[in-house]
């Protein structure tokens, strides 16, 4: 049985708590927030997807409560240490529940910058227990589907590929200090720089237009990922959009259009059935999916990597460093109106 500590009680907090308490063979013996309404349950923290953050704390009557969230890392019975707290706070964290020998979930993104993020990687190479990054479209149906197609080249070879993630701001004070979270490119943008770079590869540049509207970082941008021919998966045109810009009850959207040489797929999150397929010759096909979240997968995943003692290879540490990286160079390119080349 493994016993988690949860710091951090907003939006992905809870995320995480409603994952484990669907397992049996998670112990939630500790949570910790600085902010004693959320700690005691008065104010609980809402999603932007369904199904996010469902349950609140008041039912852990049996959960130690901490306001320091070092003090429940430096707790003896705790195993897995999930850091949900705001970005900017995730390297030191991390890496005192590192040195204590704990088995560490931090939620996406690794760090603020790829600086704190390399340290991280430097101190995960050193520790004792085993460390995972909440990547979770790394785990999500449908996306499972696509990276599988991708591998496998079930359809032939990917031409171009487009993903969207637009949304109307999340509101709250961390997610409008851009210096915090890094504006929509660093916290919401990721997701799909980071499934691309899983996909295809470490893309050799990118170009990048955007603006900042609220946080003071960029808050809209769109991507196109430079590949050279040659490659895996050849030269396809990949463009990602990320925003969170939108006007108010715009809501959350999430999409992708992938054209194969024989095929399309297009997901969309607002269908019931958001996987469609497209062939010549077959009428459009609705690809059935599991039904559960990423984020229960993600966390399904990393239990068991504790529990075999096989080190997570789906998502490593480098890997979300490096999305960081590629992160920064797309910011890079948004402020100088230029293409940059992605140093990792």
């Amino acid at each position: 049985m493994t016993k988690v500590g949860v710091i951090g009680l907003g939006m992905m907090g809870l995320t995480h708590l409603d994952a484990y308490k669907k397992r049996d063979d998670v112990t939630i013996a500790a949570i910790s927030d600085k902010d004693p309404d959320r700690l005691s349950g008065k104010v609980q923290a809402s999603g932007n997807v369904e199904g996010q953050a469902q349950a609140g704390v008041e039912a852990l009557t049996d959960a130690k409560r901490y306001e320091e969230g070092t003090d429940l890392i430096n707790d003896p019975d705790i195993d897995l240490v999930d850091i949900c707290l705001p970005t900017h706070l995730h390297k030191d964290y991390a890496i005192a529940a590192m040195e204590a020998g704990k088995h560490v979930m931090i939620e996406k993104p690794l760090a603020r910058t790829s600086a704190d993020a390399d340290l991280i990687v430097a101190a995960g190479q050193k520790a004792k227990g085993m460390a995972f990054v909440g990547m979770c479209m790394r785990f999500w149906p449908g996306w499972t589907w696509l990276k599988d197609v991708i591998d496998h080249q079930t359809y032939g070879q990917v031409l171009a590929a487009t993903f969207r993630r637009r949304a109307d701001h999340p509101g709250g004070g961390f997610y409008l200090n851009g210096k915090q979270c890094g504006g929509a490119l660093l916290d919401l943008h990721i997701h799909d720089t980071d499934f691309i770079q899983y996909c295809f590869g470490i893309p050799k540049t990118v170009t990048t237009f955007g603006y900042k509207k609220m946080t003071g970082e960029y808050d809209h941008v769109i991507t196109r990922y430079g590949y050279d021919s040659g490659e895996a998966q050849g030269t396809p045109t990949i463009v990602a959009e990320g925003c969170w810009a939108m006007a108010p009850g715009f809501g959350f959207r999430m999409t992708y259009t992938i054209n194969f040489e024989n095929a399309t797929a297009t997901f969309d999150m607002a269908d019931e059935k958001p996987l469609t397929l497209y062939r010549a010759d077959h009428d459009p096909e609705k690809v059935e999916l599991d039904p559960t979240m990423g984020y229960d997968l993600e966390i399904a995943y990393f239990l068991d990597c504790i529990a075999t003692g096989n080190k997570p290879a789906t998502v490593t540490l480098e890997d979300a460093a490096n999305t960081i990286k590629i992160c920064e160079a797309e910011a890079e390119s948004a402020t100088t109106g230029k293409t940059v080349t992605v140093k990792v």
